[in-house]
């Protein structure tokens, strides 16, 4: 009797193990599933694929917007086209943290602002940039470093 309650035990203990095995390799072929799914989407906004690359354009106005957040600084301002209309424009910039590197802090443009943005326009025509250079209006360019 004591033989067959010790084999129960040793059949009973090596059912679960299979059982565990089968729940880990489920586990983990989830998660580089759901990995491989997401990694595009984590790698798609820094594309320049919205944008065009081979021309720059300089936008001046009026700073109506100036969020220091991740993924990345974006600066909206009103300007104005050739022929007076106004315009709302948006820029985006490279990460906070790069920024921070080379001397901004979230109070390095204000509301009310005057500034040029140099950068590449959207392939779309919308009032957006990538933005590549900030001039205030005292004259003083702020580096905006390298990459987006």
């Amino acid at each position: 009797m004591r033989f067959l309650r010790q084999k129960c035990r040793e059949i009973s203990r090596i059912e679960g193990t299979g059982d565990n095995v089968k729940n880990t390799r489920g586990s983990y072929l989830a998660v580089c599933i759901g990995l491989l799914t997401f990694a595009s989407v984590a790698f798609a906004h820094h594309g320049t694929a919205n944008y065009d690359t081979s021309k720059t354009i300089t936008v001046k106005g009026v700073v109506t917007g100036f969020e220091f957040v991740n993924p990345h600084v974006q600066i909206s301002w009103d300007a104005k086209d050739d022929s007076g209309t106004p315009q709302k424009w948006k820029g985006e910039l490279t990460s906070p943290n790069r920024l921070t590197r080379v001397g901004w802090t979230k109070s390095s443009i204000k509301p009310g602002d005057t500034i040029s943005i140099n950068g590449y326009p959207t392939k779309s025509g919308s009032n957006e940039i990538w933005i590549q250079k900030v001039v205030m209006g005292t004259g003083e360019e702020l580096p905006t470093g390298t990459g987006n």
